[in-house]
């Protein structure tokens, strides 16, 4: 073949190359032409043809669903945009996300009720959240009380195992005034006797406590108690909450009671003046004796850092077996058995014109001050072993 068969034309090779660049370009506007078309014929939810007529959906629309099914599970996005998550959606996926997890973790466990405790738990937040809960004059929240009583349980329950004894003594309705012994060097005899009365009684009734200056002095502390219904051990408190109707409850040994040592244990310390008989008889309310066995072993007392508790302000430093010298492991009460009785009411609506008489309040405060000491024999001699039912 000689070199000009070999040789092609500039001009033919341009205008094959546009041949093809413009057959390109019309298929693409027949391609798209095409679309329009289809999008223009896309019918109407009713104009759908039958099953039969429906075609087969491609791998690209099986993808795309897939894809917005994925979309519907995830939060929300943001009314403004797609700069961010919706952020009241998100709380919500993240909160049902940890409670599924809480509630799968507690049946993994064995766990009674999980389902439950866990609904109050969001119940009671929801509350707090929206305010929806009621503070009387005192400072009581019965809602927050509710929700911090069952840490107690599993101390009254399984570690003291407190038998109760006598709560039909305290009225269903209406004011009563709840007299105690007190032991223990750390008042937990009070916290037991308020969940005794609520969890024991039928009506399920609150024991609003009064409590010392110390008490309410003390940071975090003095501001739970008022929240659980404790208030100042004054007359005036004592006074407007039995008229209202409340069960209060009174330890009248005070920290002479608690701080005392072992070797006096359930020798009961001087009442006072008998400022809570003068409460019960103004407002007439019945005083119900009660009598704790138990709370005298937690901490027995064997010593007291005089000195030491004056510089820190505390009415007393005690030494046990176990405190100081095992630190904070010290703080552990022993496990011993409890019992709590309610005696039998002593009536002052009979005697409420001669509420100022002070020897008929010296003598109504040493018969109550008889009956629980005598009830406290009466236990002691009933109880088998310190540490066993």
């Amino acid at each position: 073949m000689s070199e000009e068969g070999r040789v092609i034309p500039l001009d033919r090779g341009r205008s094959a190359r546009s041949a093809r660049g413009a057959d390109a370009v019309a298929a693409g506007a027949r391609r798209a032409s095409g679309e329009r078309a289809r999008r223009r014929r896309t019918p109407l939810l009713s104009e759908v043809a039958p099953d039969d007529a429906i075609a087969e959906p491609t791998p690209e629309a099986v993808s795309a669903g897939a894809s917005a099914k994925a979309d519907d599970a995830a939060p929300e996005r943001g009314t403004d945009g797609d700069s961010g998550l919706d952020p009241a959606a998100l709380v919500r996926y993240a909160v049902e996300a940890v409670v599924e997890a809480l509630v799968a973790e507690g049946q993994r466990a064995g766990l009674a009720d999980v389902d439950r405790h866990v609904a109050s738990a969001l119940a009671f937040l929801r509350r707090r959240l929206a305010g929806d809960y009621v503070v009387d004059e005192f400072g009581f929240d019965a809602d927050l009380t509710e929700a911090l009583l069952p840490a107690l349980r599993p101390l009254y329950r399984n570690w003291f195992r407190v038998e109760v004894r006598g709560i039909e003594n305290i009225p269903a309705s209406g004011g009563a005034l709840v007299v105690a012994n007190h032991s223990g060097t750390i008042a937990l005899d009070s916290l037991m006797t308020q969940l005794a009365v609520h969890d024991e009684h039928p009506a399920h009734r609150n024991l609003r406590m009064l409590g010392a200056d110390l008490v309410f002095a003390t940071p975090f502390v003095g501001s739970i108690a008022r929240k659980t219904g404790s208030t100042l051990a004054a007359n005036p408190d004592a006074e407007r909450l039995l008229s209202s109707g409340e069960v209060v409850g009174v330890w009248p040994e005070g920290f002479k009671g608690i701080g005392k040592p072992f070797s006096e244990r359930y020798k009961l310390q001087r009442f006072g003046r008998g400022g809570f008989v003068s409460a019960a008889l103004q407002t007439g309310a019945p005083i119900v004796p009660c009598s704790i066995v138990g709370a005298e072993e937690i901490y027995p007392v064997l010593g007291n850092f005089k000195t030491l508790a004056r510089l820190l302000g505390l009415p007393y430093l005690p030494m046990t077996p176990t405190f100081p010298w095992l630190g904070l492991l010290g703080l552990v009460p022993l496990p011993s058995k409890w019992i709590i009785e309610f005696g039998t009411p002593i009536e002052t609506a009979a005697h409420q014109e001669s509420a100022d008489d002070p020897m008929l309040v010296f003598n109504l405060t040493d018969q109550v001050r008889e009956t629980i000491q005598q009830t406290l024999y009466a236990l002691l001699m009933q109880r088998r072993s310190v540490f066993f039912t």
